[in-house]
């Protein structure tokens, strides 16, 4: 079923563009009544979502924030340094990962979701590709759904997520990959395909299209060089076959920029910043980062000159 997609207030969603750059008033609005009761805009302004992996073996953080005490003081941190969403993963997706069974995935995300989600005030996105997972994380306390297979994992029943997400109302993360890294056609136009494929799964299991949002799979499914091309290319990602997606960007100490620039995990803010303005400028409306406090700062900044005005932090 067809479903025309929303900007709140301003029916005219089409990029605007000055200087090269897309104004944030032109990006989709969204506003979200979310699961647990809390709200959230998408497109007033740029939203930094702030990454707490609870994981013993994440490829930047494994084990830093794996006990209660330290997730909750990180998190509480992160919301303090001005991250409007808190986004938690309890299983590893570094390259070579192998994934774990959703019972283990839930034995280490509830007990974290039990302890953070009553303390929290902005919303909780879970990093979870399993349906299972994401309806007890939903029931927890949850709000949204961070899917590195974009609704099309290959060892669930197709469209599980998408019901879930559906019957909870969930925005759902649709993120692009794939096992292959070789691309027989453009880039960009497979991307497209692919996320082709995910809104017809969200359809089919009613799940609304004004509750998804679109990443690229920075680091996923592409070699260092192709992840270039596509942050390169980001903005014709920004609509898909006459309607706009809200697009998220997970560039955070990602292995494109030690392929650029030769740095190691630990020194790699600079670049992702530099990722995340560019990102801005091109469209994306949510920034995915482990350094919340200078990347947030570096995005008000960009939407202060995107938008040619003191930024106000207005919605």
């Amino acid at each position: 079923m067809e479903r025309r997609a929303t900007d709140g207030a301003c029916a005219d969603t089409a990029l605007r563009q000055e200087g090269g750059f897309a104004l944030p008033s032109a990006r989709p609005r969204r506003r979200y009544r979310l699961p647990s009761g809390k709200e959230l805009t998408i497109g007033a302004k740029s939203l930094v979502m702030g990454i707490l992996n609870v994981t013993p073996d994440s490829f930047s953080d494994g084990g830093k924030w794996n006990t209660l005490d330290k997730a909750l003081a990180h998190a509480l941190q992160m919301v303090e340094d001005g991250a409007d969403i808190i986004d938690i993963g309890a299983e590893s997706s570094r390259p070579g990962f192998v994934p774990v069974g959703a019972e283990e995935e839930l034995s280490r995300l509830a007990p974290f979701l039990e302890r953070i989600a009553p303390e929290i005030p902005v919303p909780l996105s879970i990093d979870t590709f399993k349906a299972e997972t994401a309806r007890e994380a939903l029931r927890l306390g949850a709000d949204i759904l961070n899917d590195i297979w974009g609704l099309q994992y290959a060892q669930e029943t197709r469209g599980a997520m998408a019901r879930i997400a559906a019957e909870k109302g969930a925005p759902v993360v649709v993120m692009h990959n794939r096992k292959d890294t070789h691309y027989a056609k453009d880039i960009i136009a497979t991307m497209k395909d692919f996320f082709r494929e995910s809104i017809s799964i969200a359809d089919a299991a009613g799940l609304s299209r004004e509750l998804l949002l679109l990443d690229p799979g920075i680091g996923f499914g592409k070699e260092p060089a192709a992840n270039l091309i596509v942050l390169h290319r980001l903005a014709e990602l920004a609509e898909l076959d006459g309607e706009r997606y809200p697009l998220l960007l997970g560039a955070s100490r990602k292995s494109f920029i030690g392929y650029a620039l030769g740095l190691p995990v630990e020194e790699r803010l600079e670049a992702t910043g530099a990722a995340c303005v560019l990102g801005m400028a091109a469209g994306c409306s949510v920034l995915r980062v482990h350094d919340v406090k200078p990347v947030m700062r570096m995005c008000r900044m960009a939407d202060a000159i995107l938008e040619g005005k003191k930024y106000a932090g207005q919605d």
